[in-house]
């Protein structure tokens, strides 16, 4: 396995930069990191497909945020996979709020064909509901 960065199209450097652009809240530049036809299947919730299906997704939550944060703590590579275990953290109206996360991610082309995140729903519900 390797984690090989050094080249800009290098499938965890492709994923590198997806996570970095999510953590700007550039929406924009992480779709263009991402195939055409993606699939984004966030496991507890459902799968969608391309770039209007992302926008629609994530675009809603992301516009909640004031800043973004995805702490990668370990991640892998090997050819055309990459898999990453992550504490994705969210600053909202009520503070921040983190959600432990496993990713799959498959590069085609330079862009990522496949992002398949695995979380606990319930983690999630509870994180987001602001204390009384």
């Amino acid at each position: 396995m390797s984690t090989d960065t050094a080249r800009p199209d290098s499938p965890a450097a492709v994923v590198d930069a997806f996570v970095a652009a999510i953590e700007r809240l550039d929406l924009d530049a992480a779709l263009a990191l991402l195939a055409d036809d993606v699939e984004y299947d966030n496991v507890p919730i459902g799968k969608v497909h391309g770039h209007d299906g992302v926008r629609t997704t994530l675009g809603p939550f992301l516009g909640m945020c004031t800043a973004t944060e995805w702490r990668v703590l370990h991640q892998v590579a090997s050819d055309d996979v990459v898999m990453n275990e992550r504490i994705d953290r969210f600053h909202m109206a009520h503070g921040w709020v983190e959600l432990r996360v496993a990713g799959l991610f498959v590069v085609r082309d330079s862009r990522i064909s496949l992002w398949r995140d695995y979380f606990d729903m319930t983690e999630l519900t509870a994180a987001m509901t602001p204390p009384s």
